[in-house]
């Protein structure tokens, strides 16, 4: 199937040059002169996505070459960009930049070059004049597979700035396509692990990109880029789908390094040995007739969350119902399965703490042997406290906050059989946190990880996974279909 979407990558020669800001001003800009826009983040990062959903009312997508492979970005893009008439990804942290040691994996690079998509570049030009020229033409010249089509400066400091960038650019061969003044009302807060998440600032954020969508349309040309973008040529990629996926089976293999077989998996998942699309050895629905229910923790403590995940596990067979564990004291009616992704708890630790009915209740169909599933800021809610704090009791382990950041692609195999994945399976991952977590005595570990160090991660026990790693699910559709007919095995106990 050939995509021919219009689209930019919007990159930068480093991290701090603005790009989220700039490309979170042109998806508003864009969605505000009437065009339908689709959000994509280049990497593992779950909070620009936040902003993108906001700029352009449509779900913030990531294009993730380490933790996905290569050959799922191309139908990544194209599921989340049907329908639309332009697509702007905002890159990560420089250009070239990718997985460490990996060559150009996990760049903004790689991925401009599988999605055939023009670059436009922000620079920060807060301290340079002509010296713009040789930082432009050194990233437009270094791979020549990588379109770099456009500049656009961030942080001019006045209109005779802008003359002598402008001058010096003229020389480049590669137009600028804006320039953009330092304005500090529209600029992002940030907190330890990065900007602070939409779902945190409400009246303020939505103020903010507004004044991001103004300032981009004074100081863009957004015909021009509009254009550019149209020059990108059609991709050969068929939409990624979540039944289709799931019906391929395309299952991480535990004796590969990145998964994509199909037969290790199958051989020890419910349904083995079924023909791909034909019902599983347990049905999907429960005795009373309804799908399984799976509560999937939601609201301004857990924030961090792909969206094929939720679809995936709707294609499964679940019922997905959003919760707020600050808020709500009971799970969803007839929840049979519960998935906690990551976020902020150590931010939110008083309030969950507070919620004891819901602490209790968590507890309770854990303790039950429901299948839970979660990740770092789930990880933490489990646990008997964070910082001091009650937390649901869930797991024999203690967590508090450190100075250390841990952060970076993972390789792990899982060590123990659980909901998620029997023993031997291997994925990729990604870890991203200031926290630390204490296990009891007779920890069972869910992951054992080989690079960049050798060590064991995470819990198992009775229906739980717990871990520090994110993956994403797209990459691991497996996961998601074993993770229903656990919570459909569950029901019918």
């Amino acid at each position: 199937m050939v995509t021919a979407v219009p689209r930019l990558v919007i990159a930068a020669p480093s991290s701090g040059s603005g790009k989220t800001t700039v490309a979170t001003g042109l998806m508003a800009a864009f969605t505000a002169a009437g065009l339908a826009v689709s959000p994509h983040k280049v990497g593992p990062d779950y909070i620009d996505p936040g902003y993108h959903a906001l700029a352009t009312g449509r779900v913030g997508r990531n294009l993730d070459s380490y933790l996905c492979g290569t050959e799922l970005i191309a139908p990544l893009f194209a599921h989340g960009a049907r329908g639309c008439d332009l697509a702007l990804v905002e890159g990560v942290m420089g250009l070239y930049d990718g997985a460490s040691g990996q060559g150009e994996l996990a760049s903004t690079a790689q991925v401009a070059k599988l999605l055939r998509a023009p670059v436009v570049l922000v620079v920060d030009a807060s301290s340079q004049s002509r010296s713009v020229a040789a930082l432009v033409h050194g990233f437009a010249s270094w791979d020549p597979q990588v379109r770099v089509a456009g500049v656009i400066l961030n942080k001019v400091g006045s209109d005779r700035h802008e003359e002598l960038l402008r001058d010096a650019l003229d020389e480049s061969g590669v137009p600028v396509f804006g320039a953009l003044r330092r304005v500090p009302q529209v600029s992002q807060p940030s907190r330890h692990l990065g900007l602070i998440p939409v779902a945190e600032r409400s009246a303020e954020v939505v103020e903010s990109v507004a004044a991001l969508a103004e300032q981009v349309r004074q100081g863009c040309d957004l015909e021009g880029l509009h254009t550019l973008a149209r020059s990108a040529p059609s991709l050969d990629a068929e939409p990624w789908s979540p039944d289709t996926a799931l019906d391929a089976g395309l299952a991480a293999d535990p004796g590969s390094a990145l998964g994509g077989g199909r037969a290790a998996v199958e051989a020890t998942a419910p349904g083995a040995g079924q023909p791909a699309g034909t019902a599983s050895a347990v049905s999907v629905t429960s005795r009373a007739g309804r799908k399984p229910v799976v509560a999937l923790a939601a609201g301004a403590a857990f924030t961090f969350s792909y969206a094929e995940q939720a679809e995936l596990l709707t294609a499964a067979g679940a019922e997905v119902v959003p919760f707020d564990p600050l808020h709500d004291e009971q799970l969803p009616d007839g929840t049979r399965g519960l998935v906690i992704g990551g976020g902020f708890p150590e931010v939110h630790a008083p309030d969950l703490s507070a919620n004891e009915a819901l602490r209790k209740t968590v507890a309770d169909l854990a303790a039950g042997g429901a299948p839970v599933a979660a990740e770092c800021a789930g990880l933490l809610y489990l646990a008997r406290s964070l910082d001091g704090q009650p937390m649901c009791g869930v797991l024999d382990a203690e967590a508090r906050m450190t100075e250390r950041l841990t952060l970076g692609y993972r390789e792990a195999v899982a060590v123990s059989d659980s909901v998620l994945a029997p023993a031997g399976t291997r994925v990729r991952g990604h870890e991203f946190h200031r926290t630390v977590i204490e296990p009891g005595a007779g920890a069972v570990p869910a992951w054992g990880m080989h690079a960049p160090e050798r060590r064991v991660e995470g819990f198992v026990q009775q229906g739980v996974h717990a871990s520090y790693l994110h993956t994403h699910a797209a990459a691991l559709p497996f996961a998601a279909r074993r993770f229903v007919e656990r919570c459909t095995q569950w029901t019918a106990q």
